[in-house]
């Protein structure tokens, strides 16, 4: 059976199919087996660099016959040879042909191959293979399905250099899931590609390289086992080390980079070592300046979030290197001139890659000010990055608006007043105020987040609220009252449990029956979570360490709190029941 390319491109192609293309497939059958030979070597001379007659000769049904040819014991060694060379180019032109290609069972076929003792032959097999592995359309999956295949591919390491690079680069690409790491771990991965990180190939050590990252990627069993090993007499994070020296080529320095980060989060290497201080971070860092291409900052900003988001040291260390916050305001003017850009398709990769740099950017932004308040006070401040972000909170795009608010509410956790009030500033209370009512949900839960962070620490939230109390309550009242997920209305009770923990802020909440009224409906609404931040914000209000808390118990009691919370000291929920009984105490006190 031919193997067809899809519909909607089988029309065109098969309009533009010529005489010679079927000349090439006719040859296939030659009964002369020398014909054959050289129709074969004819139909690779014709497809290299020409995509349509790849397609061409894929539609007329070329590739089950190759594939035919290949298997035969009959065939020649090198009829075989020369037949997994033109698949391996068939496999080089589009998305499509790979799908077809895959379609007509290509991988268990050339599998199959791999168990010929032949040298050239396995490596055409193999760079075939490595091409329609690395596809993006290719199910990684195929590479799984036969128990044998991993233990084979193992024992062809030490065939060649070619096996060796075209073996490594299946793995790293193949290694999809943590079910994957664990079949190539399994089956020897870390010592028999290990001694590949000093080959004399380049192309083998950087895809070794490769396969010990996606191997370590939040694996601790990996992670653990590779401190231990041993490259030549040296320690292999050592040689991760040694790669990431500025002569190093920087595809190596930042996949070196990537290795020690995932064993450091995965918990194998301490966040104070030096090679993570001293060598991983500084090298990461670099990465993110101007000199380097798009798609290596990208790459550089998150492996850099993704080290230093749990520590708050290499975070502070980060902030004060190299300009780092400064460098990021960068990320935000890409594509710097559209006009000056006359490649239309450099043009295209070039807005891509923009956008992927602001991702990049707000992922170490969050990193940077997610933990420590020295971090957020100075470099941040300073650097106009609390306005740019502002201004990406107006743009069209919900991922954009998302991500800038993300930022601002990791920027407000626990930060000094300075930094809340710049925000407020910065934001201006309109645009907060149509946030809270953006059709975005992810919109909206991340503003409630950012508005909780400012309405945290007593003084702060009575400030806050002096000034901007009245549209804070309006805002409130206005979702409490729509249709909106449980997650919303519990983010929204949890900032009435701010405000109620204020001094003078409370009052606006007391003065506000209609808000009464509502935290007493959620404390006996059906769902836990949203009876617990309703009652959250009812300790907070009747605290008896506190001036006037006699009048707000008062006032409490006869609207008939007192009441609900006897019923929810006996909730089957332990920490309802508790909270419930907290609450309670402070009218005995």
């Amino acid at each position: 059976m031919a193997c067809l390319l899809e519909a909607p491109l089988r029309i065109s192609v098969l309009s533009e199919v010529t005489a010679t293309s079927r000349h090439y497939v006719d040859r296939l059958f030659d009964p002369d087996p020398q014909k054959v030979l050289q129709g074969v070597i004819d139909m690779k001379n014709a497809v290299i660099g020409n995509n349509k007659q790849k397609a061409n000769l894929i539609v007329l049904g070329a590739v089950p016959r190759l594939l035919y040819l290949l298997q035969q014991s009959s065939s020649s060694l090198q009829l075989r040879t020369e037949c997994a060379v033109v698949l391996g180019s068939l496999a080089m032109g589009t998305e499509n042909n790979i799908k077809s290609l895959v379609d007509c069972h290509i991988i268990p076929t050339l599998l199959q191959g791999l168990l010929c003792p032949d040298l050239v032959f396995t490596e055409a097999c193999l760079r075939c293979l490595r091409t329609v592995f690395i596809s993006p359309v290719t199910p990684v999956q195929l590479l799984y399905t036969d128990p044998t295949v991993i233990p084979h591919l193992m024992s062809l390491l030490s065939n060649s250099q070619r096996t060796q690079e075209y073996i490594t680069q299946i793995f790293s690409h193949c290694c999809k899931t943590p079910e994957h790491q664990t079949v190539l771990f399994n089956h020897g991965a870390i010592q028999n590609i290990a001694p590949l990180l000093i080959s004399p190939s380049y192309k083998v050590r950087m895809q070794a390289l490769k396969c010990f990252s996606v191997l370590a990627y939040e694996n601790t069993q990996v992670s653990m086992t590779l401190v231990n090993v041993l490259v030549d007499g040296e320690q292999l994070t050592q040689v991760f080390v040694k790669m990431m020296q500025r002569d190093q080529p920087v595809e190596m320095q930042l996949t070196a980079a990537k290795c020690l980060t995932y064993m450091c989060r995965a918990g194998a290497i301490r966040t104070d070592d030096g090679c993570i201080v001293l060598k991983t971070l500084p090298c990461l860092v670099r990465m993110c300046s101007k000199e380097h291409l798009l798609e290596e900052r990208v790459e550089g900003a998150e492996t850099l979030a993704y080290l230093m988001e749990p520590d708050v040291e290499l975070q502070r260390i980060a902030s004060t290197t190299d300009h780092l916050v400064a460098m990021l305001a960068d990320y935000f003017k890409y594509p710097s001139s559209v006009s000056a850009i006359a490649d239309i398709k450099r043009l295209d990769h070039d807005l891509k890659h923009a956008h992927e740099l602001r991702q990049a950017a707000f992922k170490l932004y969050a990193s940077l000010g997610s933990n420590d308040e020295d971090i957020r006070k100075k470099p941040i401040l300073e650097s106009g990055v609390i306005e740019l972000l502002c201004s990406l909170t107006q743009s069209d795009s919900p991922a954009l608006r998302v991500n800038g608010i993300w930022a601002l509410m990791n920027m407000a956790f626990q930060a000094d007043q300075k930094v809340k009030v710049e925000i407020v500033r910065c934001l201006g209370t309109e645009q907060l105020f149509r946030l809270l009512s953006d059709p975005d949900a992810n919109v909206l839960m991340k503003t409630l987040g950012l508005l909780r962070n400012l309405l945290s620490t007593r003084p702060h939230i009575d400030q806050i609220m002096s000034s901007h109390g009245k549209q804070i309550m309006q805002a409130v009242t206005l979702i409490l009252e729509a249709e909106h997920s449980i997650e919303v209305k519990e983010q929204t009770l949890c900032i009435l449990a701010n405000i109620a923990d204020g001094n003078t802020a409370k009052e606006l909440i007391m003065t506000n029956d209609d808000i009464l009224q509502k935290i007493k409906y959620y404390m006996g609404h059906s769902n836990v979570k949203l009876q617990l931040a309703a009652t959250f914000c009812v300790s907070n209000l009747i605290w008896n360490e506190e001036d006037g808390s006699q009048d707000r118990q008062d006032k409490l009691r006869e609207m008939g709190f007192v009441d609900v919370l006897h019923k929810l000291t006996q909730s089957a929920d332990p920490n309802l029941s508790d909270r419930a009984k907290t609450a309670l105490q402070q009218y005995l006190a």
